[in-house]
C-alpha cells in the first residue's frame, strides 16, 4: 500500500500545475516526495492543429501570440500562463507570469530547486500522439531551438539543462529523471498502465 506521503503527491500530481508549484516552492510535505508529474517548457500551438503542420495553423499560432502576454490574459487565462514563445525569447522571459518564473527563466528560486531536488523520482509522461501539448517533447522537458518553431531539441541540449537552474541535471546524473512515453492522445492514461508503471513508484 502506498504511504501517506505518497498519496499527497499522487493527489498533488493531478492539480494543475500552478497549484503544485505553490506546493513546491511553499508548502512542506510530510516526507520526502516519491515523484511528481510536470508539465514541461510550456505550449506554442494550437490543440489539434500544430503550427507547423499547415500554413492555416501557423496563422492560428501567430494570432493567438499576438496577445497571449498581454497582462489581462496572463492573470485570468490558465491557458496563456503555458505559452511559449521560443521566436521571441526576450518578450515570454518578461511577460509570462507562471512558465517563466516556475522554470527558472528569469532568476533563481533556490525554494523551487531545493524542493524539486528533493524528489527521489521526476516522472515525465509523454503521450506520443498528444494532439493538445505542441510540441509533445515538452512532456519531457523538451523544446524548440531558440529563435524557430520547427526544430526541437532535448532537456539535456536546453540551457535549463546545461546551467541546471532547476537541477535537473544532477538529477539526471543521479538516476532521479524518468522519462516514460505512452501510445495516445493527451491524458488518455489506461488504468492498467497506470498501476504499472506509475503505483511502483508510490509504493
Amino acid at each position: 500500500m502506498a504511504s501517506s506521503s505518497s498519496l499527497w503527491l499522487l493527489a498533488l500530481a493531478f492539480l494543475p500545475v500552478s497549484c503544485i508549484v505553490l506546493a513546491l516552492g511553499h508548502v512542506d510535505p510530510p516526507a520526502p516526495l516519491p515523484l511528481v508529474i510536470w508539465h514541461g517548457m510550456g505550449v506554442f500551438g494550437f490543440p489539434r492543429c500544430p503550427g507547423e503542420s499547415s500554413h492555416i495553423c501557423d496563422l492560428i499560432r501567430k494570432t493567438l501570440n499576438a496577445g497571449a502576454y498581454n497582462k489581462a490574459i496572463q492573470e485570468r487565462l490558465v491557458q496563456a500562463e503555458y505559452w511559449h514563445d521560443p521566436i521571441k525569447e526576450d518578450v515570454y522571459r518578461n511577460h509570462s507570469i507562471f512558465l517563466a518564473d516556475i522554470n527558472q527563466e528569469r532568476g533563481i528560486n533556490e525554494s523551487y530547486k531545493k524542493n524539486l531536488m528533493a524528489l527521489k523520482k521526476f516522472v515525465m509522461v509523454k503521450f506520443l500522439n498528444d494532439s493538445i501539448v505542441d510540441p509533445v517533447d515538452s512532456e519531457w522537458f523538451g523544446f524548440y531551438r531558440s529563435g524557430q518553431a520547427k526544430e526541437t531539441i532535448p532537456l539535456q541540449e536546453s540551457t535549463l539543462y546545461t546551467q541546471d537552474r532547476l537541477g535537473l541535471k544532477e538529477m539526471d546524473k543521479a538516476g532521479q529523471l524518468v522519462f516514460l512515453g505512452l501510445e495516445g492522445d493527451h491524458l488518455q492514461l489506461p488504468e492498467e498502465w497506470f498501476y504499472a508503471h506509475i503505483i511502483p513508484f508510490l509504493e
